[in-house]
């Protein structure tokens, strides 16, 4: 089995937790427009998905055991949710926040982690 996964923070090649997809295979690197606002969480950004602002992420192919670790990495589900959200790649799933209100943290008006 394998999925796509659009990330958007240290997942990205040249931050922290790259390694982490392995060899997986980069499909696409895109902004995803639209009803996003990204915020800054110390080491790590978090997106919601109300708001206006869109974001750059990496699509990758994952396999099962990739998806395993990326959801322990990712709090899965109690810290982060998932979706799936359209990419030129194909459906992917994205890690997202669970509630706006919820975070005071600084936003990241470029909606690109590289540019915090």
């Amino acid at each position: 089995m394998s999925e796509l996964v659009a990330v958007y923070g240290s997942l990205r090649e040249g931050f922290g937790n790259h390694s982490l997809l392995g060899d997986s295979q980069l499909k696409s690197e895109e902004v995803l427009e639209g009803e996003y606002t990204m915020l800054h969480l110390g080491g790590f950004p978090g997106v919601v998905l109300e708001g206006t602002t869109p974001i750059t992420v990496e699509v990758y192919e994952i396999d099962e055991d990739t998806f395993s670790r990326l959801d322990m990495l990712e709090g899965y589900p109690s810290f982060y949710n998932r979706k799936q959200v359209e990419t030129r790649a194909g459906m992917a799933w994205i890690y997202y926040l669970h509630c706006k209100d919820e975070w005071t943290n600084t936003f990241v008006p470029s909606g690109d982690w590289a540019d915090r």
